[in-house]
């Protein structure tokens, strides 16, 4: 439905197939409701129980009303919304969202503006801006509270909406039509293509919700839109199908950062308003639950039978929560990117063979700051193999103690080791050294293993398809035109080197395909044969069924349901424990690196990173809350 949510529609569906429940799902808008009735249909049709039934409210605020009213079981909101929820109708949260590999359970609140533009964080005042919608986390809670408290917003008696009309030179914050500044607050506002609803807190308001706020900077209503990280690249590139989006291009729109520079929509990870929690599901309070992982422990006393994860949560609910894999995502044979090895790259030298276990001193290569297969696998491993030894948590310096100097492109550089930065070279005119995006030449993996082919470094971690992809003519870059695949090996765990080509023997880890967890005492084999049997019917994309289970296209998503990479569901077989599933080399690494996520030692780094997860919330308490 709304979002990624990968578990959503799998935890309803099983828990009633199981339950002997019906689920009341409230949608608000036409898509999300054409979906839920697909879904439906196509259920019905093919004889899977129970029937879902499927509650178009106008907008959250009714959906609310709604459930509160027993009209309605669940709708996913996000974090402020939550709280009005959970404050003034006692609907608490049963589940939540899970996102992509990378950022898991939560998302980032960002400031987006035109790319050209003069406007920055310190220039805000007088600019005309647009939201996803008033008490909206990312459209409202958290700009106007990061606003007032760095200062640049005052608010006088407490009056937030007074301060906020003020400040702006007109904005559209849909739902602020029934305040005493709308005048202000809707000034941008434009409602639907007859012109009805304007300032509506719903569809009918175009410029509503977080592509609605993005489509009120793309035609030039305001200068600056709040919206979450994905709200650009969802809309633009020839990602979305509205008319209005078709010419649009991510590199046209750039971030504003806190610190008063701006950046590539792309590196939302630096460039951020804050990290906020993950929408969740939300209830009344004589439905069992909780928060996603705490769900998962209350589900041993079954309150839950089901829910896709990825491979760090699929480690977290079985050692924690001691669920087990019923069912895996499979991809298709060409993708390159859901499941993979990892593997340590070196070139063919008799003279120079070293080993794993010998890479101290060694010159590194690596695609970038926090990616899966050149930074957190090994690295993960190295520490968990006691290589590299982090003192009080630092593990930048570990790293760059270990190895004598390496690339490690990164967007944020500040309290950065130089020495990981050391073999960057940045673009052709040597500008732009150690950034995390393409205008350094190592950057990425095919950049990683640019920078051992050009005798920068000894060792360059890539994924197992990195070496076929820019060897044997397969690339018509000149530096990677004359290279052949023979010419490089890979460092095995075991201390041996192995031929490219062997990668499935030797390897640091393989990345894990999503899974579908359940309660030890479910019948694994019922999970599966229920998936199995739509996915028959409904799994092909060429189906003459209607529905299809791994393809959100038709619903202005990704990733609804299942990743839409993946082609089917297949059985564990004989990897029925979590640790089995993961594979032990990748349950090695991720245990070397949540090792170093340490409480009372923890460094500053992680200090700032856990407030700024936890300041969305407070300043969404803070806000809503009358003053005294």
């Amino acid at each position: 439905m709304r979002g990624s949510s990968v578990a959503l529609w799998l935890f309803l569906t099983l828990r009633a197939v199981l339950g002997g429940m019906e689920v009341r799902w409230c949608t608000i808008s036409d898509p999300e409701q054409q979906k839920c009735s697909d879904m439906s249909k196509a259920f019905q049709q093919a004889g899977i129980q129970p029937s879902v039934l499927c509650v178009q409210g106008t907008s959250a605020d009714h959906c609310v009303q709604l459930i509160t009213a027993q009209e309605a079981d669940a709708i996913t909101l996000d974090g402020g919304a939550i709280y009005q929820a959970g404050k003034e109708h006692g609907l608490k949260p049963v589940v939540g969202e899970v996102y992509d590999q990378e950022i898991g359970t939560s998302y980032y609140a960002v400031a987006v503006v035109k790319r050209g533009s003069q406007v920055t964080i310190n220039t805000l005042k007088g600019m005309k801006s647009c939201h996803t919608g008033i008490n909206r986390t990312v459209g409202w809670n958290v700009p106007v509270g990061y606003l007032v408290e760095s200062g640049r917003l005052s608010v006088m008696g407490c009056d937030v909406l007074r301060a906020v009309s003020d400040y702006f030179g007109g904005s559209c914050v849909p739902g602020a039509g029934e305040t005493s500044y709308s005048e202000s607050l809707c000034r941008l506002c434009r409602g639907d293509s007859t012109g009805e609803g304007v300032c509506d807190k719903s569809p009918l308001e175009r410029y509503y919700d977080y592509s609605g706020a993005f489509r009120c900077l793309a035609e030039g209503a305001g200068d600056v839109a709040f919206v979450k990280h994905s709200t650009v690249l969802e809309n633009t590139d020839g990602k979305t199908l509205p008319s209005w989006g078709q010419a649009l291009l991510s590199q046209d729109f750039e971030l504003l950062c806190r610190d008063g520079t701006r950046a590539d929509v792309t590196e939302w990870r630096q460039c951020h308003l804050a990290r906020v929690p993950a929408h969740a599901v939300v209830v009344r309070a004589d439905t069992d639950g909780g928060l996603i992982f705490r769900l998962l422990n209350e589900g041993q006393a079954g309150q839950i039978d089901a829910v896709t994860l990825k491979g760090e949560d699929i480690y977290t609910a079985g050692k924690t929560y001691g669920l087990v894999p019923a069912a895996g995502e499979h991809y298709a044979s060409e993708d390159r990117s859901n499941a993979y090895f990892v593997v340590a790259v070196v070139k063919r030298n008799s003279s120079y063979a070293f080993t794993l276990d010998e890479l101290r001193g060694k010159r590194s290569c690596h695609p970038g700051f926090g990616s899966p297969a050149g930074w957190d696998i090994p690295v993960g491993a190295l520490v968990q193999r006691g290589f590299i030894r982090p003192r009080d948590c630092d593990v930048l310096t570990a790293v760059s103690e270990f190895f004598s100097a390496s690339c490690v492109p990164v967007n944020n550089p500040q309290n950065y080791p130089s020495s990981l930065c050391a073999l960057c070279v940045g673009d052709e005119q040597g500008r732009n050294k150690c950034v995390g995006n393409s205008q350094e030449r190592y950057y990425g993996y095919s950049g990683a293993f640019r920078c051992l082919v050009e005798n920068a470094g000894d060792v360059a971690f890539v994924k197992h398809t990195t070496v076929f992809d820019n060897t044997n003519g397969h690339s018509s870059e000149p530096w990677a035109a004359e290279l052949m695949s023979e010419d490089y090996e890979l460092l095995c765990p075991n201390g041996a080197r192995a031929e490219v080509t062997q990668f499935a023997a030797c390897n640091l880890a393989q990345i894990p395909s999503h899974a579908v967890m359940v309660r030890p005492d479910t019948n694994i084999f019922t999970v599966y044969g229920l998936l199995d049997k739509a996915q028959d019917l409904f799994g092909d994309d060429h189906n003459k069924n209607g529905f299809r289970m791994f393809d959100s296209s038709s619903y202005h998503g990704q990733d609804l349901l299942f990743k839409d990479a993946a082609v089917r569901v297949v059985p564990v077989g004989e990897k029925t424990t979590y640790r089995s599933w993961l594979g032990p080399d990748y349950v090695v690494a991720l245990e070397g690196m949540l090792s170093q996520q340490c409480s009372g030692t923890a460094t500053a780094a992680s200090r700032v990173s856990l407030l700024l997860l936890l300041l969305p919330l407070a300043l969404t308490a803070s806000l809503l809350q009358p003053c005294l």
